[in-house]
């Protein structure tokens, strides 16, 4: 039987000045997931993810991790979550190394141990060279991932990443993102927030949508990519072509000589396509998604704004 990682109900937050970020929040993440919460600017993210690890205090609602609620038990909680927040937060003057061993001593660690879990990070992070320089040295890059190794040394159940991959080249996120996956496949459960769609698509199994301060989305990433109707794909020919071939009900357009422009319905098939433009002579090299799937489902539900249009609540 599954065990709830995270659990949230009705969650609501208004400050001092009025401002109502949350108005009625609802999250379960499973134990091992990697879970995906999204949402436009100002939608609740942060402050959602600050109540969780107790930085912000509720106004109303519930929250558990792993059973434990982060009112009546906040220190096991607490003990339990793993947060790499969006702002570096991190004493710039302290060397690398000592940054971990410091926090893991925040969660009663000793020394020795956790000299020998910051080496475990640092090396599976790639800074383990970095050990004895001081964090202010460190590229931006280097310093999303002591952010991520500093989250980990006291080897936490939940790990919440907001924004890992922010500001960060495309080589370093793609490590990155292998590195999240061998987290998870180890155990830890992620959730992750990103304004990088096809991140989300590429390592996550679930998802919520928070917009306007409540939950307009939660289902499995299957579930909501189905709902697309029409893919739209680039083909790249391996010889260039004068004019489209007939090919039935697929609809084509013929960018320039050596790519086409496919949108592939639900009912139809590409590997179908692909035997008829084979049959005509014509032999596809390579393709590509022409637009992200899930931008394309999150900028139809924002322009939306109505929770009402989805059938939400699938597990």
């Amino acid at each position: 039987m599954s065990i709830s990682a995270l659990t949230i109900k009705n969650l609501k937050k208004t400050y001092r000045n009025g401002t109502e970020a949350l108005c009625g929040v609802d999250l379960d993440v499973q134990e091992g997931d990697f879970f995906a919460l999204l949402g436009p600017n100002g939608a609740g993210k942060s402050t959602t993810i600050g109540i969780i690890s107790s930085l912000v205090n509720k106004t109303s609602g519930s929250a558990q991790v792993f059973g434990h609620d982060i009112d009546t038990d906040s220190a096991t909680a607490r003990s339990l979550i793993g947060l790499v927040p969006q702002e570096h937060n991190f004493n710039i003057f302290e060397p690398v190394g000592e940054i971990l061993i410091n926090q893991a001593g925040f969660y009663g660690i000793g020394r020795h141990v956790a000299t020998q879990r910051a080496e475990k990070y640092l090396r599976k992070l790639e800074l383990w060279d970095k050990r004895f320089e001081m964090a202010k040295e460190l590229s931006g890059g280097m310093k999303r991932r002591l952010m991520i190794a500093r989250a980990l040394v006291h080897e936490p159940k939940l790990l919440i990443l907001d924004e890992p991959t922010a500001g960060v080249d495309i080589e370093i996120r793609h490590s990155m993102w292998e590195f999240m996956r061998e987290m998870n496949a180890c155990g830890t459960t992620i959730i992750l927030t990103t304004h990088y769609l096809e991140e989300a698509e590429s390592l996550c199994n679930h998802i919520a949508i928070i917009d306007k301060g409540v939950t307009i989305e939660h289902t499995s990433m299957r579930k909501l990519l189905d709902r697309l109707h029409i893919e739209t794909f680039v083909l790249y020919l391996e010889n260039g072509i004068n004019e489209l071939p007939v090919c039935g009900d697929y609809q084509l357009k013929l960018i320039d000589s050596n790519t086409i422009e496919a949108d592939i319905a639900h009912t139809q098939s590409l590997n179908e396509l692909f035997q008829i433009l084979s049959n005509c002579n014509v032999k596809v090299l390579s393709m590509r998604n022409k637009t992200n799937r899930l931008e394309q489902l999150f900028v139809s539900m924002m322009r939306k704004g109505n929770a009402d249009n989805y059938n939400g609540g699938e597990s």
